[in-house]
């Protein structure tokens, strides 16, 4: 998963997995509304005070969610929404779930398995009929019935400054991480700019890389394969030519000189500003850099996105995955209101198109940030999401943190740019043992 603002998981993976079990203890139905959160069906008949807890903490700061909550409250006049947004959203959050207090919306940690959904959350209907009417129903779908809705969907590729990549000489997109790497090389001899930026210290950004999956190979099930493989490192497979070629940037020094001092929200105006070229990241993103250029009194046509360097049958691919999906706390009085919020922010809001989002309301249009991998003919990959619990739990049980953690892939970096022993070889090998090894064990 992708998102806006985060930060990441705090604490090691066995501390992690200590509040999980806890918190599975703690759920259970809620002897204020059952435990279901059903559509309604008369707007004016729905009251209750309900917060919503959010990841979009610059959102909230600058009034933006306010005005959204002025929006519903047209709809929903007994309705009274309030916001709490959370910068370490997925380590505070999951620590809250030890309890019943987590909010009446919310969005559904990336540390929750699958499986314990009912334990945490209402029921927002089956799956069979909630998948006529959205995309990526499958990844919160436990017993035929659905547990989250994603606002919107995101591809994934490279964020980056077209004046910078013009300055270099560079006019078409690079069709192969080779091609990728000269890029780079030419940005780093022509112009100032540092060619890619890695946001190691903060981290989270790094795990966007997982999200390579289904970008070069351009299968749908890339996500899903690791839950029978015994080495989703193997030669051929996304992770492996993902995470090549990001060793490969670091080991050629193409990436910023000390990875242990990057700042997240001021890459955002490095890169707007051209002092830096480029960065991995999902589509959510293109917003966020485009409004940093308007900030420092650049055009925000200056921030281009461009697919992942790899083709196959003459295309390029991208993938196509879920943000957070929100859900409803069984333990909320106010599901109704809970629900009211979820329905209206995802369908009416405008939040999607806002963002330059891909929504995940069938029939939602696709946002002009990705016009050009339209005009290119870039194709769109739904992936697949019906194995990924069993990959979360294998992921969990080999203490990897393939999906949600970024601390194999700063170990990746760290041997790159000769901070730490070893090789990629090396690492791959590891990964594999690790992973193999949970596959044993792991429990859904």
């Amino acid at each position: 998963m992708v998102h806006m603002k985060r930060s990441a998981l705090a604490g090691s993976l066995l501390a992690a997995m200590a509040l999980l079990a806890t918190a599975c203890g703690g759920g259970g139905s809620s002897a204020s509304g059952g435990d279901s959160a059903d559509s309604p069906a008369d707007p004016g008949k729905v009251t209750g005070d309900i917060k919503v807890l959010t990841q979009r903490t610059d959102l909230v700061q600058d009034g933006t969610m306010k005005k959204y909550a002025a929006e519903f409250t047209k709809l929903y006049p007994k309705v009274h929404v309030t916001f709490e947004g959370i910068t370490d959203y997925e380590g505070e959050v999951k620590i809250r779930m030890n309890t019943s207090n987590y909010g009446d919306v919310l969005m559904i940690p990336a540390a929750i398995k699958t499986l314990d959904y009912p334990k945490f959350f209402a029921s927002l209907g089956t799956a069979d009929a909630l998948a006529e009417q959205y995309t990526f129903t499958d990844k919160a779908t436990v017993g035929g019935k659905v547990y989250g809705i994603a606002n919107f969907a995101n591809v994934q590729g490279f964020v980056y400054n077209k004046t910078v990549w013009q300055q270099a000489g560079i006019t078409d997109w690079p069709t192969t991480p080779d091609e990728f790497l000269a890029d780079l090389a030419a940005v780093k001899a022509k112009t100032s700019a540092t060619p890619y930026y890695t946001n190691y210290k903060d981290g989270w950004p790094l795990t966007a890389w997982t999200q390579v999956q289904g970008a070069a190979t351009c299968d749908p099930k890339a996500g899903d394969e690791p839950a029978t493989q015994s080495d989703p490192w193997q030669a051929g497979t996304d992770l492996n030519i993902g995470d090549t070629l990001l060793y490969d940037i670091v080991h050629d020094k193409l990436s910023e000189q000390d990875p242990t001092t990057t700042n997240w929200e001021n890459s955002k105006n490095l890169l707007a500003t051209g002092k830096i070229g480029t960065m991995w990241l999902g589509s959510w993103a293109i917003v966020q850099m485009q409004d940093a250029a308007k900030k420092a009194g650049k055009d925000p046509g200056e921030i281009g996105y461009m697919p992942f360097p790899a083709q196959k049958d003459g295309k390029f691919c991208t993938p196509v995955a879920p943000d957070y999906q929100e859900a409803v706390n069984i333990h909320s009085g106010h599901k109704a209101a809970a629900r009211a919020w979820i329905d209206w922010f995802t369908d009416k809001s405008g939040y999607v198109q806002t963002n330059q989002a891909v929504p995940t309301l069938k029939g939602g249009a696709m946002p002009s940030a990705l016009k050009p991998f339209q005009d290119a003919g870039v194709r769109f990959v739904e992936m697949s999401q019906a194995q990924s619990a069993k990959v979360t739990s294998i992921d969990n049980q080999s203490e990897i943190g393939m999906t949600n953690k970024p601390d194999y892939r700063r170990h990746l970096i760290d041997v790159a740019r000769g901070a730490a022993g070893g090789d990629l070889h090396g690492i791959f090998a590891d990964l594999a043992k690790k992973w193999a090894s949970a596959q044993k064990t792991a429990s859904l």
